[in-house]
């Protein structure tokens, strides 16, 4: 490892937000500095949702701006959501602003999809969880009501190559996000031609797949001249930032469960290789490519977006409420009074949450809970026991016992959710770090630099660089009963 200092700069767009962070190396810890951040609004044009790239994009040059008040760094890359992507034109312009996985143009689309190929067939093919948000249920949506727009298409980007495409002039797909588009072929790491004959989609639509931590090469001279840059490397580290934060989960073992905790919360564990077989097919269990060839072997779960989106709506009728205050009002709300299914296709959608949870306990026969303590209290509960059942589900599949949970990004913020989810599952939750995807984002940039090994070296560095909290179960047997009453409430 050199010693000398490097510094990179890690962009990290979520689903509400986005942020600027540069990262110091000194050969021991990664420190972070934020030195830009920003909303991410999506704009509803005539009934279709977009996300505004080009007010993304302006962001990114302002970061870029920014940095140069910071010393610079050597290099750059995005990791974003997943799943979403924008049509690229013969011109290599982009034919419309990407359109939002909440938008309702998929509906009914993972049921027609099976004219082209079976589910089954789909899910030992691709290893993917099947979720109607998935990429290929986008594009299916554009192939039968919109095939003009396919026609004047040249290149598929998903979110991060399109950034890394405007910023650097090159145009690929970086593995880990190529590998949440039910597009891929698990085990070759290669588009799969029998996904793309079957739905009638373009093999030159998929610019080739390059390993997680590819450099792309100097941002443009046009970007370069524009903004006063010297030529910084763009770096394809892992574009889907689940994969950024599961590179910085500071475990030690090797047999660990995860829980990326966020807007979703992904839920699995680190495999070398993928897990597709009746067992995880039946238990709808996702295969995605990770750093280092690892494969995550995780679920996607409904996650803060139910408090996030609660609390919309509160601020929509006047009431406003930090989060820390929701959790004091929930602290003090009966325990186990009011339980949802957390991945109940009510809850997907923007919208009024409070009352929709109302609406399921009501058809449940449960106390309908009223105040925004109760309906925190609701969803933190709910979660909780959602991740238990998930981490049951990933024991079943892999044989393996596990002993903790490592819960990393933004729920770590929470005290009360951190509590519960070591209650549910009955043994410990190590909390920490909230910002496991930046770190893991600039980590990745400085192994491909030189300056950093390998996956072992990069939670070593994890772990002296960022403090965790542990918290202990507590009330387990009585947790366990409320579990089984989850389970005959929700069916899950």
């Amino acid at each position: 490892m050199e010693n000398q200092v490097r510094k990179v700069l890690a962009f990290d767009f979520g689903a509400s937000g986005g942020r600027v962070m540069i990262c110091t190396f000194d050969g021991e810890k990664i420190s972070m500095e934020e030195i830009h951040r920003f909303s991410n609004d999506p704009v509803t044009v005539q009934g279709t949702m977009y996300w505004d790239v080009l007010r993304l994009y302006h962001e990114i040059k302002q970061g870029l701006i920014k940095s140069k008040e910071h010393g610079g760094a050597e290099s750059l890359a995005v990791d974003t959501w997943g799943v979403d992507f924008c049509l690229i034109g013969k011109d290599g312009r982009m034919l419309e602003n990407p359109v939002h996985y909440r938008d309702s143009r998929t509906a009914g689309m993972m049921e027609r999809s099976q004219k082209y190929l079976s589910r089954d067939e789909l899910y030992t093919i691709t290893g993917n969880q099947m979720m109607e948000i998935n990429t290929l249920f986008q594009l299916l949506s554009l192939k039968e009501e919109r095939p003009e727009l396919l026609e004047r298409t040249d290149a598929v980007l998903l979110m991060p190559d399109l950034f890394h495409y405007l910023l650097s002039g090159r145009m690929c797909s970086e593995l880990s996000i190529a590998s949440t588009t039910q597009l891929m072929d698990a085990w070759k790491k290669t588009w799969s031609p029998r996904v793309l004959e079957a739905f009638g989609f373009r093999p030159e639509w998929f610019r080739p797949i390059v390993p997680t931590g590819t450099a792309l090469g100097p941002i443009s001279a046009e970007l370069r001249e524009e903004l006063g840059l010297p030529a910084m490397q763009v770096i394809a580290a892992a574009g889907h930032d689940t994969q950024c934060a599961l590179a910085a989960v500071p475990a030690e073992e090797k047999d660990f469960v995860f829980l990326s905790s966020g807007t979703w919360s992904l839920l699995g564990t680190e495999l070398d290789e993928p897990l597709i077989d009746e067992n995880s097919r039946r238990l709808d269990i996702t295969n995605e490519c990770g750093f280092a060839g690892k494969t995550s072997f995780l679920k996607n779960i409904i996650g803060l977006w139910l408090i996030q989106e609660s609390r919309r709506q509160w601020m929509r009728e006047n009431q406003t409420y930090s989060f820390s205050e929701l959790e004091e009002m929930a602290a003090s709300c009966t325990p186990f009074a009011s339980l949802i299914d957390p991945d109940d296709p009510v809850f997907t959608p923007a919208g009024d949450i409070p009352q929709r949870i109302r609406d399921y306990c009501r058809q449940t026969g449960q106390h309908v809970p009223q105040s925004p303590g109760e309906i925190v209290r609701c969803i933190n509960e709910s979660l909780a026991f959602k991740y238990r059942h998930a981490v049951e589900e990933l024991s079943a599949c892999t044989g393996r016992p596990y002993h903790s949970l490592y819960m990393i990004g933004g729920g770590t913020k929470s005290e009360q959710l951190c509590t519960f989810t070591a209650n549910a599952c009955g043994f410990p939750v190590i909390a920490g770090p909230a910002e496991a995807t930046v770190l893991g984002n600039a980590a990745i940039q400085l192994c491909a630099l030189g300056a950093i090994s390998g996956l072992p070296e990069i939670r070593k560095i994890v772990r002296a660089s960022e403090p965790v909290r542990r918290y202990e179960p507590s009330d387990v047997q009585r947790w366990a009963e409320a579990y089984q009453h989850y389970q005959e409430v929700t069916g899950c």
